[in-house]
């Protein structure tokens, strides 16, 4: 299979979580997903938005984007801003842990990102933002038979 491309921009909006997971959704069906792994990835891309929205630009919005690569079976998403970043990554990967505990946050976004995916990786610096790498990958008919 030939790879494919995808790029988005858009602001941090909360409307704009949907239109996200269901713009990665569409352009991955040329992977034949099962339902199964469809939502994975919609709930992954969708929890990455939404720390996005609710931790990177606390003041005033700015841009996310999401960029989306078809490479053989796999996808592979990057989700990344400019915003405030993560002082510690190592702890705010834990299950669990917000850095909003007064907005009722459950902590459980980057964790639900690791187990809806293959591989998963976050990097960032504090005041410059923050990057979110996964990667799923879908059986090929040939692995189904």
């Amino acid at each position: 299979m030939a790879k494919n491309y995808l790029k988005l921009q858009f602001y941090s909006y909360p409307r704009n979580q949907s239109f996200a997971r269901d713009a990665v959704a569409a352009f991955c069906l040329e992977l034949n997903p099962s339902l199964s792994d469809l939502s994975d990835v919609k709930t992954a891309v969708s929890e990455a938005v939404t720390n996005c929205t609710v931790h990177a630009y606390k003041s005033a919005p700015g841009m996310v984007t999401v960029e989306c690569e078809i490479e053989g079976c796999e996808l592979h998403i990057k989700i990344s801003d400019s915003g405030e970043g993560i002082a510690d990554i190592e702890k705010a990967v834990q299950p669990f842990y917000t850095s909003l505990p007064a907005d009722e946050r459950s902590g459980m976004g980057f964790t639900i990102m690791q187990t809806f995916m293959d591989d998963f990786s976050v990097n960032s610096v504090k005041g410059e933002g923050t990057v979110v790498y996964m990667s799923k990958r879908f059986k090929t008919e040939v692995e189904n038979a």
